[in-house]
């Protein structure tokens, strides 16, 4: 698999080691509407040959098995038996193993060096082996490229298992689809089904392409875009969005968006890009490196010139050989692999829990976020107006009965409230029904005149009511029946489920909590005095949202916001990290926000700030057992206590259990 670097991250070429793979998923970053895409393959070893199984890239290295085969047989007969292997066979078994082992990264170091670039890893490699081949030591040099080799082999292992999850995405979109073409049955390509057109979507069979449910109601899992495995039931006309699975009866869904503007697509497209944008802590490896490689080639070269004018009896074999061992030490093969690999890992485990993180960089930053600033509706609370308290001196189900009857004549989203408490009763036909903007309506439910609507509406007749009722922030329909007062019906937007334990899973975090809204201020404040938040501001215009948070950023503050909303995008952007609802936010809400969060649950907030340290926590213990190993060993090496083998061993064993602490990433619960 060749990688595809962003334009900005090609400066990066010349690192000590090459084998980043944390953009490996990343086949065309388009930014600004041009195509980025790179295909250098000096960027990559090229180890997987384009197969990114297990068993695919275990076959693939069948060179490497000869190799260590020749060297395995050359090792027993040597040291195992009485055979003796004449100098001129020794040579050609292990030029041939070499050759078999090392001839991609031989080549890789001899085209980099044609390009200018001296100081590498593929270089580094080269220089070393054939320096214990000029000394003499013939096995240990096959043995340094085997085993580096080998050291790869596990690193694109583990690349190949930590990207399943993400991957798995990839396959969620179905090959064909089956349209209704002139009352025909037509199976067609999703990229050829157009907005308007209906397509059928059979029991099991995942949904294509975004759209409205004709069906009159369909159960659909919604696990591939939220990471919820609960099932979600939808009425006639509700949305359906490609990547759902209908679990129940075949059901009629007319298309409302292409196949590459739809929302799966969308998300496949920021998965695919996650990786491109490096975090700090990968940006400062790779400007080290441009330090380090050429440092430790200086390093060497001292090592082997220097003692000859200190040491007696020096012996250039001797001293070529420790430098030939401090240069296989110092690769940083360990921090190269691990690093990548743990970010990579770290927005695996987010995608699985429902949580899209467009880049590693996010991943690091939002685990120094010191405050979260939420919008309210449609983030803290469902954006759904649901009656909260029914008031009335008449029997509740008679009043209930004539204010819903004359309500079903609205469209208004509180008449839909009204209508969905009242359930199942049975509803009169009212008639003479007058709607009086701005105010309600007016209307005779079975002979008896009934006004239903604000406070306005009665003061307009001239109807007295209770002066309480001035006091109530929330939306309020009082209802007046013959001339007098009967009562009221309160409609607020209802909190959701697990906004109240995010808010204290966040203090728990030492993170201050800040929620803006438009809403009227009282009635913000009444949301957040429920949910424990420790500040508010209301009625507030968007311009008004970015104000508060740059007002927040130059105090210093490190914020992290989340909203859903149009109104919203300018202040995620501004935000140093922005957090999308994506199930319900608007796409240009999502496409501005570095964080998605698929189901809508406030909850996951929490969760993409664990991901973020479990994944930074691990980067940094792989940073200091590599680092702490390889300067032990380079002093042992430079002082000629630690050989070739001793080498190889400390670099190869330290990948392998950085690459296996980066393991832990995906069992790790969030």
């Amino acid at each position: 698999m060749k990688l595809n670097r962003h334009e900005e991250n090609t400066d990066t070429a010349h690192s000590c080691c090459d084998h980043d793979h944390s953009d490996v998923l990343v086949k065309k970053h388009k930014h600004n509407g041009h195509d980025h895409s790179h295909d250098d393959d000096d960027h990559d070893h090229d180890h997987d040959h384009g197969s990114d199984d297990g068993p695919g890239l275990l076959q693939s290295r069948w060179p490497l098995w000869v190799s260590l085969t020749i060297l395995a047989v050359f090792l027993i007969v040597s040291f195992g038996t009485n055979v003796v292997i004449s100098k001129p066979l020794e040579i050609v078994m292990m030029l041939t193993a070499y050759l078999l082992a090392g001839y991609k990264t031989i080549g890789l170091a001899f085209r980099k060096v044609k390009r200018g670039d001296l100081f590498n890893e593929f270089t580094l490699m080269t220089i070393a082996t054939l320096g214990a081949f000029y000394i003499g030591e013939f096995s240990e040099g096959v043995a340094v490229m085997i085993f580096y080799e080998i050291g790869e082999l596990f690193q694109d292992l583990a690349v190949s298992r930590s990207k399943r999850s993400i991957k798995a995405l990839l396959d969620i979109r179905p090959d064909s689809v089956t349209v209704l073409r002139d009352h025909q049955q037509i199976n067609a390509k999703p990229e050829d089904v157009k907005p308007g057109e209906t397509i059928l979507v059979k029991a099991g069979e995942k949904v294509a392409l975004d759209g409205i449910l004709r069906s009159e109601s369909g159960t659909f899992n919604t696990a591939a875009l939220t990471g919820e495995p609960k099932p979600d039931t939808k009425k006639q006309n509700e949305t359906v969005l490609a990547g759902m699975i209908n679990s129940d009866k075949t059901v009629e869904i007319e298309v409302t968006a292409l196949f590459r503007d739809s929302k799966l697509s969308r998300i496949l497209e920021m998965v695919q890009e996650a990786t491109a944008r490096k975090a700090p802590t990968q940006l400062l490896i790779s400007r080290l490196a441009k330090i380090y490689t050429p440092a430790v080639f200086g390093l060497a070269l001292l090592i082997i010139l220097l003692p000859f004018f200190f040491v007696e009896n020096y012996s250039f074999q001797e001293w070529l050989y420790r430098g030939m061992v401090f240069l296989v030490i110092a690769c940083p093969c360990a921090l190269t692999i691990s690093i990548p690999l743990g970010y990579f890992g770290g927005i695996g485990l987010a995608s699985r829990n429902g949580i899209l993180v467009k880049g590693s960089n996010f991943l690091d930053v939002v685990t120094r976020i010191d405050t979260v600033v939420t919008d309210k509706t449609g983030t803290l609370t469902k954006g759904v107006f649901k009656v909260q308290q029914v008031e009335t001196e008449m029997d509740k189900t008679e009043f209930l009965r004539i204010t819903t009857s004359l309500e079903s004549y609205s469209t208004h989203p509180v008449a839909r409230a009204v209508m969905q408490h009242a359930g199942e009763i049975n509803l009169s036909k009212p008639t003479d029904v007058e709607e009086i903007a701005g105010h309600g309506l007016k209307g005779t439910v079975e002979g008896r005149e009934v006004l239903a609507g604000n406070l306005k509406l009665l003061q307009r007749f001239n109807i007295s009511f209770p002066d309480s009722l001035d006091a109530i922030v929330e939306t309020i329909v009082v209802v007046a029946v013959h001339g007098k007062y009967a009562g009221y019906i309160t409609i607020a937007d209802e909190v959701k489920e697990d906004a109240a334990e995010t808010i204290a899973s966040l203090k728990k975090l030492g993170i201050e909590t800040i929620m803006l809204s438009g809403d009227k201020t009282v009635v913000t404040g009444k949301v957040a005095d429920r949910l424990g938040i420790d500040k508010y501001y209301g009625d507030l215009l968007p311009e008004g949202k970015v104000a508060i948070v740059q007002e927040l950023k130059d105090k210093g503050k490190q914020i992290a916001f989340v909203g859903d909303g149009v109104n919203d995008a300018p202040v995620i952007a501004l935000a140093d990290v922005g957090i999308a609802m994506g199930g319900l936010g608007s796409d240009a809400t999502i496409e501005t926000a570095d964080i998605v969060i698929q189901n809508d649950q406030p909850s996951k907030i929490v969760s993409a700030i664990k991901a973020g340290k479990i994944t930074k926590g691990i980067v940094y213990q792989n940073i200091s057992l590599a680092m702490g190993v390889k300067v032990l060993v380079m002093i042992l090496g430079a002082g000629g206590i630690a050989t070739l083998w001793e080498a190889v061993f400390a670099d190869v064993g330290v990948a392998l259990l950085a690459i296996l602490n980066a393991f832990r990433i995906q069992g790790k619960k969030i």
